[in-house]
C-alpha cells in the first residue's frame, strides 16, 4: 500500500490581508487526480473565519499539482466553504464569472526578500539603505542581485511543479524581485498565482527569507512600490481590431474606481501617488505605453491591428489574484 502527501492549501480570514495556510493529509493509494482529493476540514476559529462555538470550514480541492519539494506528494489548492457548502465571505475565488474561461490573465507578481535576522531584504547595509534604485532592475552581479539563489530556487519548483511561470526578473529595488504567471482562464490563473505564491514562501524559509508582499515596505524612499500587474484579455479584446472596441472597455473603467481600489490591496494608496509609474489613486486615465496611467495599452496591441490584450497597473502585490480577476470581468462585461 503506498502512502502519498496532500499538502491543502487554503486563504485564511485575516482583513486587510489575507495569508496563506496548509497542513498535510497523507492518503493510500492516491490516483494523483484532482477528483481524488477528499473534502477536507479545518479549525476556522483559529484563522479568523468561524468562532469557537461552530468552527468547522470545509476544504474544497479545485487545482492540483505535484509537489516538487517532497517525495509522493501534491500541492492542493482550495476554496474555503461554510459546513452548509456554501461559500465563505473570504472565498475570492467564488466571485469570479468566467465559466467559459474567455478570460486569460498574466499576472506580475512583485515582491521584496526580507531577511529575518536583519528585518529588512538582502542588499540592504546594516544600520543603512543601499544606492538609490536604478543598477538593481535586471541587474546581474553580487553588488547589485541579491538573493538570486531563492528565486532561482523558486523558479525551478514552479517549473518542475507544471505551473506557468514564464519569466522572473531583480526588481528596480535591492531584494525586490518578480515573476510572473499566464493562464487561460481567471480562476486557473488565481489557482496558479496562488501557488506559485505559496512555493515562493516555502522556498524561503530554507534560507531565512520572509516574504514581504506590501506594496511600499519604505514608503519614505524615492523607490517605486510593489504591484501585481493584472494583463488581461477576452474574445473581443483579442479579436476586435478596432481602437473604438478598446476605448470603450477602458472607459468602462473609470466610473468604478472605487471598487476596483477596495480589493486591489492593503496599503495601495502608498504605492499609488501618480510617481514611480502609478496613477493617482483617486484618478484613472488610460494610453498607449503609458507605464503612468491605470491601464496601459501595450504597444504590441497596436501594432497588431489592436488585436492583444490590456495591463491594469494598479493592482498591489498584496491583492488576491481572485478578486482582482473577478472585479475585472465585471467591468469588461459592463462595456
Amino acid at each position: 500500500m503506498s502512502k502519498s502527501k496532500l499538502e491543502y492549501i487554503w486563504l485564511d480570514g485575516y482583513q486587510p490581508t489575507q495569508s496563506l495556510r496548509s497542513k498535510t493529509k497523507v492518503v493510500s493509494d492516491f490516483g494523483g487526480k484532482l477528483e481524488d482529493c477528499p473534502q477536507w476540514c479545518f479549525d476556522g476559529s483559529s484563522t479568523e473565519q468561524a468562532e469557537g462555538n461552530s468552527s468547522d470550514c470545509l476544504l474544497e480541492p479545485v487545482s492540483i499539482i505535484p509537489d516538487p519539494q517532497r517525495h509522493n506528494a501534491f500541492l492542493v489548492m482550495c476554496e474555503v466553504l461554510n459546513a452548509d457548502g456554501t461559500p465563505h465571505v473570504s472565498n475570492g475565488r467564488a466571485t469570479i464569472d468566467d465559466d467559459d474561461n474567455d478570460f486569460w490573465f498574466g499576472f506580475e507578481q512583485e515582491y521584496f526578500l526580507w531577511d529575518i535576522e536583519t528585518d529588512k531584504p538582502p542588499g540592504f547595509p546594516v544600520g543603512g539603505y543601499p544606492g538609490p534604485q536604478g543598477p538593481y532592475y535586471c541587474s546581474v552581479g553580487a553588488k547589485n542581485a541579491h538573493g538570486r539563489q531563492v528565486i532561482e530556487e523558486h523558479l525551478d519548483v514552479c517549473l518542475e511543479a507544471g505551473l506557468n511561470v514564464e519569466g522572473i526578473n531583480a526588481e528596480v529595488a535591492a531584494g525586490q524581485w518578480e515573476f510572473q504567471v499566464f493562464a487561460k482562464g481567471a480562476k486557473e490563473a488565481g489557482d496558479q498565482t496562488w501557488l506559485a505564491r505559496y512555493l515562493l514562501e516555502r522556498c524561503g524559509e530554507q534560507y531565512g527569507m520572509a516574504i514581504n508582499w506590501h506594496p511600499k515596505p519604505f514608503g519614505e524612499m524615492d523607490w517605486n512600490g510593489s504591484g501585481m500587474h493584472a494583463n488581461f484579455s477576452n474574445t473581443t479584446l483579442r479579436e476586435c481590431g478596432e481602437k473604438d472596441s478598446y476605448d470603450k472597455i477602458c472607459q468602462a473603467f473609470e466610473p468604478r474606481v472605487k471598487e476596483h481600489i477596495a480589493v486591489y490591496g492593503a496599503d495601495n494608496d502608498q504605492r499609488l501617488t501618480g510617481k514611480h509609474e502609478t496613477q493617482s489613486i483617486d484618478q484613472f486615465s488610460y494610453g498607449v505605453s503609458d507605464r503612468g496611467a491605470s491601464i496601459r495599452i501595450p504597444v504590441a496591441t497596436v501594432t497588431n491591428g489592436w488585436k492583444g490584450w490590456l495591463e491594469d497597473r494598479r493592482p498591489a502585490s498584496n491583492a488576491d489574484p481572485y478578486r482582482v480577476a473577478a472585479e475585472i470581468i465585471k467591468t469588461v462585461k459592463s462595456a
